[in-house]
């Protein structure tokens, strides 16, 4: 081999110490920036605690028991596991997208970034690993309430973290996705287009037989599985057609992550 040759391979062989590593710095930079600025993390978790609230003492009281696969349950605990998803899914949402594009556009960092022997898999890995993070905070925090609440009735509940957990890698691999094709701060309006008609029909606040012919609708949306997925954990229901919605999650999560790794590579190595 010549000299040449070396000298011509020497960026590729020092190309990324390990994908899993530039994420954790990724990750690490996150941290550092966020503990100065944690009321932002925090104020994201109190529209859904307002929910669950006004159901619990309120509206809840109006509709009764509602009859699930494991029997009649109060309302309120009916909700509740479903506005725990919908908190995994907006804090991994907002923080994938809002955030991403300010990164991404006008603070340049990813440009900084991958000057450094980082790879877009890395910053990809590592940005949905902290918006990731971020929706599990806020579910932790949110059985925490449900438990003092007195609307948690099993101790499978547990279960709903992990739940939570592919919920947020899912929102946040496509969230990061979708982000990269964003032109500017104007078509960040489709972001809660797109999510509260989710929150609002993926059967969480009745169940899908309730929609009839529409049932159809609700199953198209991706949070729908992640409900059904927290829901049976909190109430202790087990059946095969779990896996179908974890699956469901599974695959946004892989589209997600390969769309956002070559969108970050064509935006800032071409």
């Amino acid at each position: 081999m010549t000299v040449v040759d070396q000298a011509v391979m020497a960026p590729t062989l020092r190309a990324v110490p390990g994908t899993l590593r530039g994420a954790g710095r990724m990750v690490e930079r996150s941290i550092l920036v966020y503990r100065r600025t944690w009321l932002i993390i925090v104020s994201g978790f109190f529209e859904p605690l307002f929910y669950l609230l006004s159901i619990r003492i309120g509206f809840g009281a109006l509709v009764g028991d509602i009859e699930t696969a494991a029997g009649p349950v109060d309302y309120a605990v009916f909700v509740a596991p479903a506005l725990m998803a919908s908190s995994a899914m907006n804090g991994a949402v907002y923080d994938s997208t809002m955030n991403i594009f300010f990164k991404l556009k006008h603070a340049r960092l990813y440009e900084t970034v991958l000057a450094t022997p980082l790879g877009p898999s890395a910053v990809a890995v590592g940005e949905i690993s902290w918006a990731l993070m971020r929706g599990v905070m806020y579910s932790v925090a949110f059985l925490v309430c449900m438990t003092a609440l007195g609307m948690v009735v099993t101790w499978w509940a547990l279960l709903a973290v992990p739940a939570c957990v592919l919920i947020g890698l899912a929102f946040a691999s496509v969230g990061m996705a979708v982000t990269t094709f964003m032109r500017g701060w104007n078509d960040f309006e489709f972001i809660p287009a797109a999510t509260l008609p989710m929150f609002v029909l993926s059967a969480t606040f009745y169940p899908v037989s309730s929609y009839g012919d529409l049932a159809w609708v609700a199953q198209l949306s991706p949070l729908y599985h992640g409900v059904s997925l927290v829901r049976a954990a909190c109430l202790g229901e087990a059946s095969w057609g779990l896996l179908g919605h974890a699956a469901v999650l599974v695959v946004m999560t892989v589209i997600g992550l390969r769309v956002a790794s070559r969108r970050i590579g064509e935006l800032l190595l071409t």
